[in-house]
């Protein structure tokens, strides 16, 4: 049959339920007892009554007897009907069972006890109807973009979808509470910004009718979370979406949650040591261990990292000097290793592409410190060496997981660095940074030294083993209507 022959069956069903004067999507359930208590609680539960709900995902029908599977988030158990018995009104006895189907969402009221064959089950002579479905859900769900595009059939027909959420969600809820322990405060901070910055993306643009001007969705949590530093705050955090305008791949979404912090009164020492604990703590309260197998990796973060300086591993795996940059090698070497992208942009972006092909093959975890000061405009320079920043990316299996340094707080540096941002910008580079005055303003009035961190879902995303969008519960896609 197609789809069309269930829907219209379906419907036909639904008519004649309410024809026999039955709401089939009734407001209110009158459910007392989760499945997993009347399965994992049995011994104390058997001969009890309790109230279930739940969807429909079997019938079996044996003359005056019918059996009903039913699942609701917390597991699955039977109902096992039996007919004779004296139905009220508004409800389903075994001789109405034909006017119910796989996908419908039911209430049964029974006793809890075992069959013949032993199944814990719910002992109910008829059944409350609370959602009458009109499509079926398949048996299979396998078909990548129809997963994406109706992911609730896919959680329904693939649960480990759900599992995977769960984590997530604990993902973010141990990030919390390890912040919350270290003395930190979640303030969360605007999405729609006059001018954005704090990272090197592309943003989305949008219009505020209410005051005729165009806004910017945020890329990143972290110039108004310094602001914060600047009024008086000492440990801020905020969890939310960002917004990048760029390309959908493995690695990146262009809307996704992330995490940044921003700690007074410290630096990228105090950073790293902080961090490393977090990123341990989080994967142990998520997955139960420090040891995965990522990306062709075998990864054990249960080990003191150690520091690798970016010059000099530019300088080891391509002879790279990152401090008088060659820009014909830079281009040579990328287009050897088949990097396709705009040569005419900054030796410094150039070196950030070459960068990237060392990191695909880092299996870490290590720490990637001192990078050049042309790629790093929102982070201090090093005492001992002006050329680079006390900036810190942890690098686990081809992947930098989060991004940290100790903060610039002199106005007129900063000044200075976003006015060649702002250059690069407009010489063509989308992705190099705004000007933004009322950030160096801000600087201007006085922010303590800080140490700042950010990480993303990704993060959740290569622990877990699988892409972006497998990771999330609506990836974006283009629109297409059934």
């Amino acid at each position: 049959m197609l789809l069309e022959d269930y829907r219209n069956e379906r419907l036909k069903k639904l008519e004649e339920i309410r024809e026999k004067g039955i709401d089939p999507y009734p407001s209110k359930s009158f459910r007392n007892t989760k499945i997993s208590e009347v399965i994992n609680h049995f011994d104390e539960k058997q001969g009890q009554e309790v109230t279930i709900s739940g969807r429909i995902v079997a019938i079996r029908s044996f003359g005056k007897l019918v059996f009903l599977k039913v699942r609701d988030y917390f597991g699955e158990v039977q109902i096992f009907m039996k007919g004779g018995e004296e139905v009220p009104e508004g409800y389903f006895g075994v001789k109405d069972i034909r006017l119910l189907d796989i996908g419908d969402f039911v209430e049964a009221t029974g006793k809890v006890d075992k069959s013949q064959t032993g199944e814990i089950s719910v002992f109910a002579n008829y059944v409350r109807l609370l959602t009458k479905t009109l499509r079926p859900l398949p048996e299979k769900f396998t078909n990548k973009e129809e997963r994406y595009r109706r992911r609730y059939v896919d959680m329904n027909v693939n649960p480990e979808i759900k599992e995977r959420l769960v984590r997530r969600s604990r993902f973010w809820q141990a990030t919390r509470e390890f912040m919350n322990a270290h003395g930190f405060i979640e303030i969360n901070i605007p999405v729609l910004e006059h001018t954005t910055g704090g990272a090197d993306a592309t943003p989305f643009v949008t219009h505020m009718n209410a005051l005729d001007e165009d806004f910017y969705l945020r890329i990143s949590h972290e110039l108004p979370l310094k602001r914060l530093l600047g009024g008086g705050f000492e440990k801020v955090y905020d969890i939310g979406p960002r917004f990048r305008n760029e390309g959908v791949d493995d690695e990146h979404l262009p809307e996704h949650i992330a995490f940044e912090a921003y700690s007074a009164y410290e630096n990228y020492e105090d950073g790293m040591k902080l961090y490393e604990e977090m990123i341990k703590y989080v994967a142990k309260e998520t997955w139960g261990t420090l040891k995965f197998k990522v990306n062709g990796f075998d990864i054990d973060l249960d080990c003191e990292w150690p520091r690798i300086k970016y010059a000099d591993l530019l300088k080891e795996k391509f002879d790279v000097d990152v401090f008088n940059p060659n820009h014909e090698q830079l281009v040579k070497i990328l287009k050897e290793n088949g990097v396709e992208t705009n040569f005419d942009v900054s030796d410094a972006r150039l070196i950030d592409y070459v960068w990237k092909l060392i990191r695909k093959t880092s299996a870490g975890p290590y720490w990637l410190v001192e990078e050049p000061l042309s790629l790093s405009p929102l982070a201090k320079k090093c005492e001992n060496n002006p050329l680079v920043t006390e900036r810190f990316h942890p690098v686990i299996a081809g992947t930098e997981m989060g991004n940290g340094f100790s903060e610039l707080n002199d106005p007129l540096d900063q000044l200075e660095r976003f006015e060649e941002q702002q250059a690069a910008r407009d010489a063509g580079d989308d992705e190099a940074q705004m000007l933004d005055r009322d950030f160096v303003e801000m600087l201007e009035y006085g922010m303590p030294p800080a140490c700042g961190w950010g990480n993303s879902e990704r993060n959740f995303w290569l622990l877990e083993g699988v892409p972006g969008r497998e990771a999330v519960p609506f990836p974006t896609m283009k629109s297409k209507e059934d």
